[in-house]
């Protein structure tokens, strides 16, 4: 199916300031603000009544001594509470600190203290996360906040801190990533109006939530910037879940990641596809998308999927498959305003159709870590981010992902890229999903194991014929040695998969 063709919004051309008052200034001037901006369970909140509310919602944080440049940690789920809180607290030129709500409690502790923040506007259940810090409920802000007065914008520029996102921790304790108000326009206008192509009338659902980069953009940046509208979903969505959501607003885009892509395909199967006729588009990132999923979601949804890559650190996509370049297989092109390297580890760069990992430059690429001063001289070289992704440049200019660069394992002296084996192995019809990482056997002998999630009824000698499969397309030192089945695979919240538990054997 190829994309219809649209009329697109002109750029802004105007260098915004503050983001909250810059939002409700464009929906107002664009003629949005009766438009429906956000829909959760039946209801439906307008681009207007949602800068209304945040304007108000802004007074009641200043009421809890929120000043300029103070931390507002938003532990919420996804709901409008969320925006208001976020777009209330850039209103009042503090900065936002979303974080995932269902994290443990010690990890809550951490992200508070790491960031000082003066505020915690928390969701159902979490009061008493943050004991000794102002608390607020999300519940209470948004009882208070419609009899408030509307607070003034404060006066900031572009480059004024917006809010901090935390890295996945896939590799270990998280880093607090800083951006600005400047960076969201610039999210919308390179990647959501200029790849996407969004316009007013799409409608979408992400998977991924708005405390992570992806969701961020796809649920809360783009909408409000192009005058579309978000459905909001405060748990994960499973495959029903998700056949409901779309067919009930008639979303035209998708977002992903492809751990959930393969769950859709597996348990809707054919005789769904009648759910997603209003998709136009679906989106994956966060990790690879195998070239066999990305073919059966394309036939499930009769929609394109477009893969992208980006960070935390870049804020958004940095590389991105569209509408006009659509390569399979691969993350794609770079985004228009981003330059990418592929260097070796002495810093070389290197030729086309060879490995490398990705350094990128570009607009939003984030200042630094928060309170990680060396860790920002690490990754952040002269403009440059180092970004640990490892991948190879096509002919056609398109970057093919091959993993992280701490992902490799090493067997016998030998490195091995599980995601070569993985390809292999799930290519069965009977593998869902798969992680191969080095296992250390009972003498501490590291020993390949390929770690399957099932298609059920798991059958007698499955293991042998993924084995026997393996066997007959990789050299013989990247066969596994063993196969266990698992109920499912250890990932972040965010939908990555956290290789240093693979490589323990056990989660």
């Amino acid at each position: 199916m190829t994309s219809p063709q649209v009329m697109l919004s002109p750029p802004e051309t105007e260098t915004p300031g503050n983001l909250a008052a810059h939002l409700a200034e464009l929906a107002e001037r664009r003629g949005w603000t009766a438009r429906a901006a956000f829909h959760q369970g039946h209801r439906a909140w307008t681009h207007g009544e949602v800068h209304d509310l945040a304007a108000r919602a802004a007074t009641v944080l200043a009421g809890h001594g929120v000043r300029p440049g103070d931390r507002v940690l938003l532990a919420l789920p996804d709901s409008l509470a969320w925006v208001t809180a976020f777009l209330a607290t850039a209103r009042l030129g503090a900065v936002a600190v979303p974080v995932n709500p269902e994290l443990p409690a010690a990890d809550h502790a951490f992200l508070a203290e790491d960031t000082a923040a003066v505020l915690c506007v928390t969701g159902p259940g979490l009061e008493k996360r943050f004991a000794g810090r102002t608390g607020l409920g999300a519940d209470q802000l948004m009882a208070l906040a419609p009899t408030a007065a509307p607070a003034p914008a404060q006066q900031v520029d572009a480059r004024t801190p917006l809010y901090v996102q935390y890295t996945s921790g896939t590799t270990g304790r998280p880093k607090g990533v800083v951006h600005t108000h400047g960076d969201p326009r610039t999210y919308h206008d390179l990647i959501g109006r200029r790849v996407l192509r969004i316009t007013a009338q799409d409608v979408t659902l992400s998977v991924s939530k708005l405390f992570f980069a992806y969701g961020f953009g796809n649920a809360f940046v783009f909408p409000l910037f192009s005058g579309s509208s978000a459905v909001l979903v405060d748990r994960r969505p499973g495959p029903a879940t998700i056949d409901e959501l779309v067919a009930r607003h008639r979303v035209t885009l998708l977002y992903s990641v492809p751990s959930a892509y393969a769950a859709l395909v597996a348990e809707r199967g054919h005789g769904h596809e009648g759910c997603f006729a209003s998709v136009r588009a679906a989106v994956s990132a966060g990790e690879g998308l195998p070239e066999g999923l990305a073919t059966q979601v394309t036939a499930l949804l009769g929609a394109p999927v477009l893969e992208q890559i980006g960070s935390t650190e870049a804020g958004h996509a940095f590389c991105a498959n569209g509408f006009a370049h659509n390569h399979p297989g691969t993350v794609g092109r770079p985004v228009p305003g981003f330059e990418v390297e592929l260097r070796d580890r002495d810093g070389h760069r290197v030729p086309d159709g060879e490995e490398g990992e990705m350094w990128v430059r570009g607009p939003t690429v984030t200042p630094g870590y928060l309170n990680r001063p060396e860790e920002t001289a690490r990754t952040l070289v002269g403009g440059w981010l180092a970004t640990r992704d490892r991948a190879c440049r096509e002919p056609d200019g398109t970057y093919r992902h091959l993993g992280r660069a701490d992902d490799m394992e090493m067997v016998g002296g030998i490195t091995v890229s599980p995601l070569e084996v993985e390809a292999v192995l799930r290519g069965h019809p009977a593998v869902r999903e798969v992680a191969v990482a080095a296992v250390p056997d009972g003498r501490g002998a590291s020993r390949l194991r390929a770690f399957v999630v099932p298609v059920p009824p798991v059958r007698d000698g499955l293991a042998d014929e993924l084995t026997g499969l393996a066997r007959e397309s990789l050299a013989a030192f990247k066969v596994p040695r063993s196969v266990s089945f698992v109920p499912s695979l250890p990932r972040t919240p965010t939908g990555k998969l956290r290789r240093h538990l693979v490589r323990k054997g056990a989660w």
